[in-house]
């Protein structure tokens, strides 16, 4: 896959992931999906981590984006 390739796909899965909203799910639908979800999640969890430790690893520092905070009316 090429970097540009990946930075798509990650964006991707991130967008997917901005439209999750579980608050909205009653305890037996979350109940019922939790082991799915919590295993879905662990295994994003551990793929992210392994990129970050890569780039990492090379010597880059990873940054979150800076968000400017709102100006008082």
């Amino acid at each position: 896959m090429s970097s540009n390739e990946a930075i798509v796909a990650l964006r991707a899965a991130g967008s997917a992931l901005g439209d999750v909203d579980v608050s909205g799910w009653d305890d037996t639908a979350l109940t019922a999906q939790l082991a799915e979800l919590s295993d879905a999640l662990c295994q994003l969890d551990a793929q992210l981590s392994r990129v970050a430790e890569a780039i990492r690893a090379r010597g880059y520092r990873i940054a979150e984006p800076v968000i400017p905070e709102p100006v008082a009316a």
